[in-house]
């Protein structure tokens, strides 16, 4: 099973990135399951009705979200579609699906929407809460789970991914915007990344105008954020997995410019 996870796509041109780049990487690798975090992809935070739409009809099989879920008021209108994912430890009562089981070619595969707790939202602990997701899976016999873990600092995405080690098929970490380059097979065959990268504009601040940024940082004063345009990219990972076992086989960096299409 070849999966192709996307890293945040920021704004209208990320979406451009992913209109161009993906039918050009998806006919070389043949994917199964496209997963792409979108909390970023309504100009430059939170997701709407149209912007999803847009999304899926590129071929993307769940989008995921983070931090931002809730800065549109749109996002109400689909947040109990099941191929959208808020963090799953969001506490209980709080809209949305944190995990859905899709079919794939007669396998059940998981993909969960976790969120980090360190300078983000004080969530449930993300820990624990894949605890009891992870016994729920299991009763259902599915061995093929996918993990988008929305978190700021390195040290929790690395101790997550030792966490879940043997326990999912992959931990991608999303939030930050720059692409690491850590990407590996655990010990017990969980693929993981501590942070997938940003898919938008390369000539700027992990997404921002640039100008807008360095005048932030030079004057201390509040400045209204706006999406850079210039140079579209897409940031990823593909991951292969034997779908038998769920263990991760191989985990490889995308990093396509539309200039270089």
């Amino acid at each position: 099973m070849k999966v192709l996870h996307i890293g945040d796509i920021v704004g209208r041109p990320g979406r451009e990135a992913v209109g161009r780049l993906l039918p050009v990487i998806s006919k070389e690798e043949n994917f199964d399951l496209i997963i792409a975090n979108s909390e970023n992809a309504a100009r430059g935070a939170g997701l709407t009705p149209d912007v999803a739409d847009e999304l899926l009809s590129f071929g993307i099989n769940v989008l995921t979200l983070g931090n931002h879920v809730w800065k549109r008021k749109e996002i109400f209108q689909i947040i109990e579609d099941e191929n959208i994912l808020r963090p799953a430890n969001f506490p209980p009562g709080v809209p949305g699906n944190g995990l859905v089981v899709i079919n794939i070619n007669d396998t059940k595969v998981a993909v969960v929407s976790m969120m980090g707790r360190v300078y983000m939202p004080d969530l449930d602990c993300p820990f624990r809460t894949f605890d009891v997701i992870s016994e729920r899976l299991e009763k259902e016999n599915v061995k093929n789970i996918i993990v988008d873990f929305h978190a700021e600092i390195t040290s929790e995405k690395i101790a997550f991914g030792w966490y879940l080690d043997g326990k999912v098929s992959a931990v991608v970490g999303t939030h930050t915007h720059v692409q690491t380059a850590d990407e590996r097979i655990l010990p017990q065959s969980t693929a993981y990344i501590t942070d997938v990268g940003m898919t938008g504009a390369r000539n700027s601040v992990i997404g921002v105008k640039k100008e807008i940024i360095i005048k932030k940082y030079l004057t201390q004063m509040p400045l209204r954020f706006e999406v850079a345009e210039g140079d579209p990219v897409l940031s990823g990972v593909i991951i292969d997995i034997d779908e038998k076992t769920g263990k991760a086989r191989s985990i490889k960096r995308v990093y396509e410019s539309c200039d270089d299409e």
